[in-house]
């Protein structure tokens, strides 16, 4: 007998609860995307105007955008080249655990995928971090596995203070957790918090999330509201582009971000473009209907819609598409990248969330984007 999953729409005991309206209105908002109904017209007025509705959002992720690509392009490097320069932002994620409590089906560390699991220690991490700073980098992203049980607060937190020791920018990508909890890793440290939603599409989400806390889809649609409320000077959004229809997840990507800016207007926004990976045990997982055409169709229409924002490429695609799209529209590039546990030192303790497809170096990296004539950067921010 089919054991009985929990209803993915209602919050468990201990998750808080936020007084907003946003989860509704982007959902709303994507139920009602049809991007068959734009015409290159449409996607033509969108590109002579300075500022998009979300309308015109629409029109540039639309089918009917796909053969004015090269324009669509020009307009978001004339924007990135206006509100960055030729900066290009460098940092490497450091994954610290990979004990996991959700079953999710496409994630290579979900709880019922049998791969190495392990944990590093304050001693380990502290290592890592010594390793990573001595490429020169001043940013780092720290994940984890989705598991308060493996790695509590107090645990991440404390890797937090370790890192702030080497760094000058952290970054958090954990599983979601309370305003008051993200307050705490806030004053521990970190910065900035990333949370992927995987997609927007409450049905789909379901049945892609089995068990675990991740199942809830509207505590993690509000996580990044709850790390503003809870101090963090800065939220990354994304969806996994290839697990639903890419074009509606990545419209309400764009739309979650933009009502949040909307009602944070301090808050510093961040999009991250995931494709589907391999994973280990399930190396047949690819992206659907998403090649690397529609990608750059969607991180340009992120850059034209939210000019402000950051826009990260990360080491899912290939060396050439990387350096490619660093010129256009992506302003933060990941380098020296294990997606393993541990790892930067060539020793990696536990088995990695997916198969990377840029291995080079923090230097390769950086004497590519010198090669785009772009500058590479490694901090913007200083600690006071």
């Amino acid at each position: 007998m089919e054991q009985k999953r929990i209803n993915h729409m209602e919050y468990l005991e201990g998750m808080e609860r936020i007084d907003s309206d946003i989860q509704d209105r982007v959902v709303k908002a994507m139920s009602e995307y049809d991007y068959e109904s734009y015409s290159a017209e449409d996607v033509l007025k969108a590109l002579d105007k300075d500022v998009l509705s979300p309308y015109d959002y629409g029109a540039l992720l639309s089918p009917a955008a796909e053969p004015l690509l090269e324009q669509i392009a020009e307009r978001a490097m004339a924007e990135t080249r206006k509100h960055f320069g030729n900066s290009v932002m460098m940092f490497t994620p450091v994954y610290i655990a990979n004990y996991c409590e959700n079953h999710c089906i496409y994630c290579g560390f979900n709880c019922h995928n049998k791969i190495h699991r392990a944990k590093l220690s304050f001693e380990e991490i502290d290592h890592e971090m010594k390793v990573i700073a001595s490429t020169g980098l001043e940013e780092v992203l720290i994940l984890t596995g989705e598991s308060r049980k493996m790695s509590d607060v107090e645990y991440i937190g404390e890797a937090c203070r370790i890192a702030s020791k080497y760094f000058r920018v952290i970054g958090l990508e954990i599983y979601p957790v309370n305003s008051d909890e993200y307050r705490y890793l806030q004053q521990c440290g970190a910065d900035y918090v990333t949370v992927f939603q995987e997609t927007y599409d409450s049905d789909k989400y379901e049945t892609l999330h089995l068990a675990g806390h991740k199942r809830i889809f509207p505590y993690r649609i509000n996580a990044q509201e709850r790390a503003l409320m809870g101090g963090m000077r800065g939220v990354g959004f994304g969806a996994l582009l290839g697990l639903s229809d890419f074009r509606k997840d990545a419209f309400a990507t764009g739309i979650h971000a933009y009502l949040i800016q909307k009602k944070y207007p301090h808050a510093e926004i961040a999009f991250s473009c995931p494709r589907l990976r391999p994973t280990i045990n399930h190396d047949e997982i690819n992206p659907k209907d998403v090649h690397e055409k529609q990608l750059l169709q969607v991180i340009c229409a992120y850059r034209i819609f939210m000019p402000f924002a950051s826009i990260t490429i990360s080491t899912r695609e290939r060396q050439g598409f990387r350096d490619n799209v660093i010129g256009l529209a992506a302003t933060k590039i990941s380098a020296g990248v294990s997606t393993g546990i541990g790892g930067h030192d060539g020793e990696e303790k536990g088995d990695a969330q997916f198969i990377i497809s840029d291995p080079r170096s923090v230097d390769e990296v950086r004497n590519a984007i010198e090669e785009k004539g772009c500058q590479p950067v490694f901090s913007d921010y200083v600690r006071v």
